[in-house]
């Protein structure tokens, strides 16, 4: 009788571990890449009819120098861009939000924005974090990227592209790799940088994986969506 208990004790248990590290995992990636194109099919519909209502002039050319739209910071849980990653494959989608809580942004949303550092597009180092495992794990795969892969976020005003330069492994309190120039102490911004972090190695909290990028353009709505969003990967 108490093997028995035992036994659909240990099944019980195993279970929920599946359901954790994986079932659940899929769930929630699914769910949040739908949510995730469902507010870019929203913003896309609003700037339509917008433009419908009362035409602007808006600028045109090359996306390399065109001057990036920079919103105000976003408020801790308010979702305010998208992100997607080719290498990370096409149906790779997933939410952005400020303040990097567990239980406000990370785990409720998916990506969250460090306070205080810039929004898309702004000079400096616009840093976020994300998991590697369980609620979704969209930073997962970041290990995989290689130089020149792109990362592109989404907001309402269109899409800012970066692309991924290298990555590195850092003690949790170094805190440095968030300054303005990172890992570069008292020295004001220079350039316009993507930092994404996550625990490292997979399922332990001992180090930090450090992903950083650099800014290469931004598209405006009205020009549509940007080449990099569905560049090819090798």
């Amino acid at each position: 009788m108490i093997g028995e208990v035992l036994i659909t004790a240990g099944v019980i248990a195993l279970l929920y571990v599946s359901w954790q590290m994986w079932i659940g995992d899929l769930i929630y990636e699914a769910e949040r890449s739908t949510e995730a194109r469902e507010l870019s099919e929203q913003w896309q519909q609003e700037y339509e009819q917008q433009a419908s209502a009362a035409p602007t002039e808006e600028p045109t050319g090359d996306p390399a120098v065109i001057e990036p739209v920079v919103r105000d910071e976003a408020a801790d849980a308010e979702i305010f861009g998208t992100m997607y990653v080719p290498r990370w494959g096409a149906d790779y989608a997933q939410q952005i939000a400020g303040g990097v809580t567990r239980a406000n942004t990370l785990d409720p949303i998916g990506i969250g924005h460090y306070p205080g550092t810039p929004m898309p597009g702004a000079e400096g180092n616009v840093a976020l974090a994300a998991h590697r495992t369980t609620f979704g794990k969209p930073f997962n795969r970041m290990a995989d990227l290689h130089v020149g892969d792109a990362i592109v976020i989404e907001t309402q005003d269109g899409w800012y592209t970066y692309r991924f330069r290298t990555l590195e492994y850092v003690q949790p309190d170094q805190t440095d790799v968030l300054l303005p120039v990172p890992q570069q102490e008292g020295v004001a911004a220079n350039g316009r940088y993507l930092t994404m972090t996550s625990c490292s190695p997979m399922y332990s909290l001992a180090e930090r994986i450090i992903g950083y990028s650099v800014f290469e353009s931004f598209t405006p709505r009205s020009a549509g969506q940007p080449a990099s969003l569905t560049e090819a990967v090798a």
